[in-house]
């Protein structure tokens, strides 16, 4: 199950109409909050009928868009009963069927229920987004998002994974931070842009943290929206072409378990920045999900020691790593890129046959 996000073409007049409807779906949903929380309605059932006809009378939302809006407060409160659940002025609201409805054989348009009735708006598709919906089935519940001025809608897509196939070797993916990834066919996915970017937005962060005033929030805020922007494409990129090259071969895709890595690791003071920075979490979930559409087998392999070990002799020693981007085994003498050598032990290790790197003159 996977989120696909797709713009609305609102126009100038539908716009205001949708933002009301927001607002006060939030401010309905911020009443049912208090009445859950002071009443200590852990079933929804229960807030239903505490709330229905309050939501209908005050805010004069339609019947089935007070029974999202109660739906959206139950689950917040049942999943953390502790606090009372607040939402955003223009937090994302949910729609079903009853008040969403598609038009078009290819849905090129979308009809929602507003509080002064139904606005059609053009959805604005992209090729992963209609790709996704193709491969898979489509919900009819959906979020309406209001984000940097513009109306999206959130689709929660069922994927229809295909069979795994029958592996024939392993595709070691090594993820770092100098090289976001590097593969055991010697393939690097190279951070200079990403170092750049991140540096200039850290430079810009702290600039504003110093300063504290409301603007300097605003901005901080917009910063993390736009280094996010930059994040998903970035990984998205990468994960696609180690999949599409797994395919290719029939090989499966071996990646180490790093769960708890940056609470494991240590880094320079210098450094910290860098080792954090980076969503490799995203990464790997994105290579799984490729993954799973594309009958690709995925394997976690044990993290410890794929860095200086050497996978021609077996020899583990860090002094393997004279430096953080060479390799030299200091038993045999394989030589060749660090990062390289760390995914041919992941491939090694992901329990397929597949050809061990010979000869000491180097990958």
């Amino acid at each position: 199950m996977r989120t696909v996000l797709v713009r609305l073409e609102v126009g100038a007049a539908e716009t205001p109409a949708l933002l009301r409807t927001v607002e006060t779906m939030n401010r309905a949903a911020d009443a049912v909050g208090e009445v859950a929380f002071h009443a200590k309605a852990h079933r929804r059932t229960h807030l239903h009928h505490l709330t229905y006809h309050m939501v209908r009378d005050r805010f004069g939302l339609s019947a089935q868009m007070a029974v999202r809006v109660i739906g959206k407060v139950g689950g917040a409160y049942v999943r953390d009963p502790s606090h009372k659940p607040t939402f955003r002025r223009r937090g994302a609201v949910p729609y079903d069927p009853r008040i969403l409805s598609w038009k078009g054989e290819r849905r090129e348009r979308v009809s929602l229920l507003a509080l002064d009735g139904r606005h059609e708006s053009r959805v604005r598709w992209s090729e992963y987004g209609r790709q996704a919906v193709a491969r898979g089935k489509l919900r009819g519940e959906a979020d309406l998002v209001y984000r940097d001025r513009a109306f999206y809608l959130a689709l929660v897509v069922e994927s229809v994974d295909t069979t795994p196939y029958e592996p024939t070797g392993a595709l070691g993916v090594d993820l770092g931070v100098v090289n976001l990834a590097t593969d055991s066919d010697g393939t690097v996915y190279k951070a200079d842009g990403t170092d750049r970017v991140r540096t200039r937005t850290d430079r810009l962060r702290a600039h504003l943290q110093s300063a504290g005033t409301k603007s300097a929030q605003r901005h901080l805020k917009a910063i993390g929206q736009r280094e996010g922007r930059f994040r998903r494409p970035t990984n998205h990129y990468i994960s696609k072409s180690i999949v599409a090259r797994a395919e290719d071969t029939k090989r499966a895709v071996a990646l180490e378990d790093l769960g708890g890595i940056r609470e494991r690791t240590t880094v320079r003071r210098s450094q910290r920045r860098r080792h954090h920075s980076w969503s490799f979490r995203q990464l790997r979930s994105f290579v799984e999900y490729k993954a799973a559409a594309k009958g690709v087998p995925l394997v976690l392999v044990d993290p410890r020691n794929t860095s200086c070990m050497c996978p021609q002799c077996g020899r583990v020693d860090k002094k393997n790593r004279p430096t953080r981007d060479e390799f030299r085994c200091v038993s045999c003498g394989l030589a060749g890129p660090a990062d390289r050598i760390a995914a041919t032990n992941i491939a090694a290790r992901a329990g397929v046959d597949r050809p061990i790197v010979a000869g000491s003159e180097g990958l």
